[in-house]
């Protein structure tokens, strides 16, 4: 946002609607076209009934009713975001390429990118030697400023050593390392669990200390079937959600 708010609303729906229907459908159609982007500040309920004429509880009703269906998300002390898209994970994608189906561009804030040693148990994970270097890549995923994840990659530093030196604060890991080491991604093997954010977590995502995250481990393998990458990931567990589907024999 520039800091201006939004125009009038132009509600294309039927006036049989109830106002606060009316309102809700006229935003959220502004938001399906484009209109409004993910992190754009739009009316309050003040602005809202002043606008229509109506009564804060019908404005406030309106906005109620978009947030239940994940529109729109209300900050305490701050206004009404659009709020950002969930991620599904139904293939395998880089956060990059799952925002950018959406719609919606990812920016890193680069924490880490050195070689490192002493990690056994993740170079177990790539197939290598419990003392092989390698390479960290630890980046806060963010759309619009805002801290969606903090992802923690892991690669063998003989083949892909420079990575360092090309932290990737924007673009897909993915696609860097299709184009660049020409390396097809085929499949990973994953552990998704939750868990409880530690404060340094906490201040890097923007939320409260001991607040739940996602978290998932991936051992991610190229068409040859080596392992390539590891990926530790933590994310906010109101932006990101499984879908599963299980069938009965």
């Amino acid at each position: 946002m520039n800091g201006s708010r939004p125009g009038p609303l132009h509600a294309k729906t039927s006036r049989s609607q109830p106002v606060y229907k009316r309102i809700q459908s006229s935003i959220q159609q502004s938001i399906e076209e484009g209109k409004f982007k993910p992190g754009d500040l739009i009316w309050s309920e003040r602005e809202l009934a002043r606008k229509h004429g109506v009564s804060l509880m019908t404005a406030r009703n309106a906005l109620s009713a978009l947030e239940q269906q994940g529109f729109v998300e209300r900050r305490h002390g701050s206004g009404t975001f659009v709020s950002i898209p969930k991620i599904d994970y139904n293939e395998l994608l880089s956060t990059t390429e799952l925002m950018g189906a959406r719609g919606v561009s990812v920016r890193s804030r680069v924490l880490c990118a050195k070689a490192i040693e002493d990690q056994p148990e993740i170079a177990a994970h790539l197939g290598l030697p419990g003392n092989a270097p390698l390479v960290k890549l630890e980046r806060v995923r963010q759309v619009k400023h805002e801290a969606i994840a903090l992802e923690a990659s892991y690669l063998a530093a003989d083949k892909y050593g420079d990575l360092t030196a090309r932290p990737l604060e924007a673009g897909s890991l993915f696609t860097t390392l299709e184009n660049k080491y020409g390396v097809q991604i085929a499949y990973s093997d994953e552990e998704i669990d939750a868990t409880r954010s530690d404060r340094r977590v906490a201040k890097l995502l923007g939320i409260e200390a001991g607040a739940p995250v996602l978290r998932i481990r991936q051992t991610i393998y190229s068409t040859a079937g080596l392992p390539v990458l590891y990926v530790l990931g933590l994310y906010r567990s109101e932006t990101h959600q499984v879908h599963v589907r299980r069938t009965r024999r």
